[in-house]
């Protein structure tokens, strides 16, 4: 396994990386472009300028002084005891090699620690591996409609966890 260093909260560099990592991914396997790079960019801007350490989380995977993957828990702009998963990216360098099942517990943990009661996320129809995931870890799929919210039509999913 693969030695890395985690780190939580802001770093420089972090809205452009976790913004390159998402667009580099999806431009090369589902055509995204323009569009969702600058969703990803504009959204996770706000979510920092307005980062509330007391319910969000964001995590970094640095390898060699770059970031190599991110999850983000934000409870801040929900209601109740509601969190939202977003920016769960893994770069190819550390794709398989359990970096992604660390950064979900690590997010989880977050979560029971700030007693949230419910966790959700949007994803799309495809993504075999993400998919994968969230199921291994008691997501369950709850709402599916067609929507190109990201610059492309696709199967948008809603997953939710009841913690």
């Amino acid at each position: 396994m693969i030695r890395l260093n985690t780190k939580t909260g802001y770093i420089p560099g972090i809205i452009g990386r976790v913004a390159e990592l998402h667009a580099r991914y999806y431009s090369e396997n589902w055509n995204f472009g323009h569009v969702f790079e600058a969703k990803v960019a504009t959204e996770l801007s706000s979510f920092i300028k307005n980062y509330d350490d007391s319910c969000d989380r964001i995590w970094s995977l640095i390898l060699n002084d770059e970031i190599e993957g991110s999850i983000t828990i934000i409870g801040s702009s929900t209601e109740g005891k509601v969190a939202h998963l977003r920016w769960f990216i893994i770069s190819e360098k550390l794709r398989g090699k359990g970096a992604g099942n660390f950064l979900m517990k690590q997010a989880l943990s977050f979560c029971r620690e700030v007693e949230f009661e419910r966790i959700y996320l949007w994803t799309f129809q495809g993504l075999i591996s993400a998919h994968h995931i969230y199921e291994k870890y008691g997501f369950q799929l709850t709402e599916e409609n067609p929507g190109n919210s990201w610059g492309i039509t696709v199967t948008e999913q809603r997953f939710e966890l009841i913690l």
